[in-house]
């Protein structure tokens, strides 16, 4: 039985790779990549590479054998039709006769424009027939520490947030989540609502870049026009920042809050503070 993982030289298909590579040999994993380039040093430690992409899916032929376990992660090419495009992964799994397909998703709770792919996505897995996970991940910590620099520049978090409140995780225990399907047994048809075990307003994200830079930084709440029009500004297609605007008016329903425990019991430890996000994001 192999394990065979979409995405796998994206942000979290790496952390997924990697910490498969601690619990099964690496000649059990397959890493299905754009660009063989970029898996090179993946491909040095024993995983096998598939080249494969989601917009041509003959090349998805033979990726998939009978009685592998499989991670499809959400593509991140939001103007070409996302759920045709993870179909073919689907389709392939089916026809190869994949013991398991699990999917990085999205909130139940989230109502925003972004979720309308995951939702079509669930849709088809599950009339596919085939033994399935959704893995409803909620908001990543690095969705914000990853880009400090112009926070730190106006001393201001910027959101249309309002007092909301986000279940963030990191990328880390999202991952180990998913290895904890991919490599454990009694997952089948199983959905996960998965989030940080302490949910936390963009007043204590400010309060708490400032403890830790010394600095004033600031939470301004603004509306979601005027969040799109900040981002457009800063070179975001506007489709593009209407979506994370949307996001934000979710936020301020309290529809990234996810309740319930699911990852923290997936992984086995409590989930990764944002403090810690935050001092490993300065440091850089």
């Amino acid at each position: 039985m192999g394990i065979v993982v979409t995405g796998a030289t994206g942000h979290l298909g790496r952390h997924v790779v990697e910490q498969l590579l601690e619990k099964v040999p690496a000649e059990r994993i397959t890493a299905v990549v754009r660009d063989e380039a970029k898996a090179a040093d993946l491909a040095a430690r024993g995983v096998r590479l598939a080249v494969a992409d989601y917009n041509r899916p003959e090349t998805f032929d033979g990726v998939v054998a009978a009685g592998d376990k499989v991670l499809l992660i959400s593509g991140n090419e939001f103007d070409k039709g996302r759920p045709q495009q993870h179909r073919v992964v689907i389709d392939a799994a089916k026809a190869a006769g994949a013991a398991l397909l699990a999917y990085t998703s999205a909130p139940g709770t989230l109502t925003a424009a972004l979720a309308d792919d995951h939702r079509a996505t669930e849709e088809t897995l599950l009339a596919s027939g085939l033994p399935y996970v959704l893995l409803r991940n909620g908001w990543y910590h690095e969705n914000y520490t990853e880009n400090l620099a112009p926070v730190l520049e106006h001393h201001a978090v910027v959101a249309a947030a309002g007092e909301g409140r986000v279940s963030s995780a990191s990328r880390a225990d999202y991952a180990a989540a998913a290895v904890a399907v991919l490599t454990g047994e009694g997952h089948e048809n199983a959905t996960y609502e998965l989030g940080g075990d302490t949910a936390w307003s963009f007043a204590e994200y400010a309060a708490e870049l400032s403890a830790q830079t010394g600095e004033e930084i600031v939470y301004n709440a603004v509306s979601a026009e005027a969040l799109t029009g900040i981002l457009t500004g800063a070179g975001l297609p506007a489709p593009l920042a209407e979506v994370f605007a949307g996001v934000d008016a979710s936020i301020e329903k309290g529809e990234l809050v996810v309740a319930g425990g699911d990852l923290s019991r997936l992984i086995g430890r409590p989930t990764t503070p944002l403090s810690e996000a935050i001092a490993a994001a300065l440091k850089g």
